[in-house]
């Protein structure tokens, strides 16, 4: 660098951990000063989508998992209600039920892991410590439903994989009395810490306006004031059955979305208390005979349900022409599955509208003209995940 040029361009990532995976950002500084942020994705790139396509439906199921490994339950349930919109399958409210909460039990458990990697980004360190912690009593639902505390594939297609465990209410009550008091210290720690607010406020902010021209979704969009929630504006799963609030930020800024995630898990749990209250009887996946496989129970001892289960497995089902999409509320905000048929067991195509990805594009206009130290606090407060992006 000459003494006359002013603008150093350095690499942040891909190796940086506070970049949440293996992103890599080109960040022009004159000084401390941001000049420009051109994020560098793809470096993880897994072919997600190539890999549904060569898969019967069924078998397309586990990828969805590793996308958002944060939030596979939401995965799952946006694939499913895609392919049972494409099959037109109604389900059991049960199944709506316990969706409902599964998926509220994975909204908290990704944003726990959010806080505290967040906040460990800027200083914070016992955060990752308290959040992980308490994640434990989600994971141990996800265990305890699915056999396995990440990769569940529990939700399938006209249903779930097996019935609810018989411990399912007392582990979720556990959730439900525990976390409050969680929260509690968590704002204790952070909500008025000079130091955190100093790192968020007035920093990394979005307008309403530019969010929206942005296609922000999720606490990216309701924290600059945008009340847009797909759980209200669009019900699915019998969303419309339960009674909660939509927060909105007001300033638009790191630390309005601090305290709206803060805010939509105590909603989520108002939410899971219902879905506990009022859960209804009945079975845990539709009777759809050759298309969703029969009770495992029945599999066992009934010839017919045998043959049924076999001939979905290996041959899978075949699915009517046309094409489907399908949107959920996912942690990070809006995630879409469009799945196009040619009327053969395999979808023709399959697109994810990942918010991860379509938030990303916004970290240009979070960083340019501020700090170079608040880089790493505006991908924090974005809340990204590197497999959804490069998926």
């Amino acid at each position: 660098m000459s003494l006359e040029q002013k603008e150093l361009t350095l690499n942040m990532g891909p190796q940086h951990p506070s970049t949440h995976g293996v992103l890599r950002v080109i960040v022009t500084l004159d000084g401390e000063r941001v000049v420009k942020a051109v994020p560098v994705i793809g470096y993880l790139h897994t072919g997600i989508e190539k890999t549904m396509e060569s898969k019967l439906y069924y078998k397309a199921l586990p990828c969805t998992d590793r996308m958002d490994y944060l939030a596979p339950m939401s995965n799952n349930l946006g694939y499913c209600l895609a392919v049972e919109k494409l099959m037109e399958i109604e389900v059991p409210e049960k199944v709506k039920w316990a969706r409902v909460c599964l998926a509220e039990l994975t909204r908290i458990k990704s944003h726990l892991v959010w806080l505290g990697t967040h906040a460990l980004d800027l200083g914070a360190m016992s955060m990752l410590l308290f959040t992980f912690r308490d994640r434990e009593m989600i994971v141990d639902v996800y265990e305890a439903c699915g056999g396995q505390r990440m990769m569940t594939s529990y939700i399938r297609i006209g249903g779930l994989s097996h019935e609810l465990p018989p411990d399912f209410e007392k582990k979720v009550r556990r959730v439900i009395k525990e976390i409050p008091a969680k929260l509690n210290d968590y704002e204790d720690l952070l909500t008025k810490n000079e130091i955190f607010i100093n790192r968020t406020r007035n920093v990394a902010v979005i307008s309403a306006e530019d969010a929206i021209n942005y296609g922000l979704s999720g606490p990216m969009l309701r924290g600059s004031g945008v009340k847009h929630d797909l759980r209200k504006a669009n019900p699915y799963s019998g969303y419309e059955n339960f009674d909660f609030e939509v927060p909105v930020g007001k300033k638009g800024d790191a630390y309005d979305r601090y305290l709206l995630r803060l805010e939509e898990i105590r909603q989520s749990l108002r939410i899971i208390e219902q879905a506990l209250d009022g859960m209804p009887e009945g079975p845990y996946r539709a009777h759809v005979p050759g298309v969703v496989l029969p009770p495992k129970e029945d599999v066992l001892y009934k010839m017919e349900s045998l043959i049924f289960h076999f001939k979905i497995i290996t041959e899978g089902f075949k699915s009517p022409k046309g094409a489907v999409y399908q949107g959920i509320e996912s942690p990070k905000g809006e995630l879409g599955f469009y799945i196009s048929s040619d009327g053969s067991n395999k979808p023709n195509r399959i697109r994810v509208r990942p918010p991860s990805f379509v938030n990303l594009a916004s970290l240009p206009k979070l960083t340019e003209g501020g700090l170079f130290s608040d880089v790493v606090c505006a991908i924090g407060s974005i809340d990204i995940v590197l497999g959804e992006v490069d998926r």
